[in-house]
């Protein structure tokens, strides 16, 4: 791939931002909202595949501008904790070939995310299994003590 991880050889913005580290993607994964996961999710689906945030918007199900409210939400995050890096790249409109912002994910990113995600999903059921499962009734005879 050239240019640094761009899969259609145009330049890409801020590469320098763009996370490489397996380790540092999955605590960014862990850190991050549940919108931002969803975004993450999607984005490894298809590695090395820029698309426009409408496209990527439409894929989800998601209204327009929903990409950038995420992305806002985790730029505090993005900047407190990672110096600013992110676990995805962009082209912005003069670099893209559809002439607009695109985001992906190079294959490497999407494995860390894979497998941060099967992670939190291991460690979730390991929780559900160690916590005894309790319920409340009501007594028998209806009374409420």
């Amino acid at each position: 791939m050239s240019d640094a991880g761009s899969p259609t050889g145009v330049g890409q913005h801020a590469p320098r931002n763009a996370m490489s580290d397996p380790g540092e993607i999955a605590r960014f994964y862990d850190r991050c909202s549940d919108l931002m996961r969803e975004l993450l999710h999607m984005l490894a689906d298809a590695p090395d595949s820029p698309r426009t945030f409408p496209e990527i918007e439409d894929a989800m199900g998601w209204p327009r501008r929903r990409i950038s409210s995420v992305l806002g939400g985790a730029s505090h995050l993005r900047h407190t904790e990672f110096g600013g890096r992110r676990p995805y790249r962009f082209h912005d409109e003069h670099q893209s070939s559809s002439g607009r912002w695109e985001m992906w994910m190079d294959a490497l990113q999407a494995q860390a995310v894979w497998a941060a995600r099967r992670d939190q999903a291991a460690q979730a059921r390991s929780r559900d299994e160690r916590s005894p499962c309790t319920t409340l009734s009501a007594p028998a005879d209806g009374s409420l003590a």
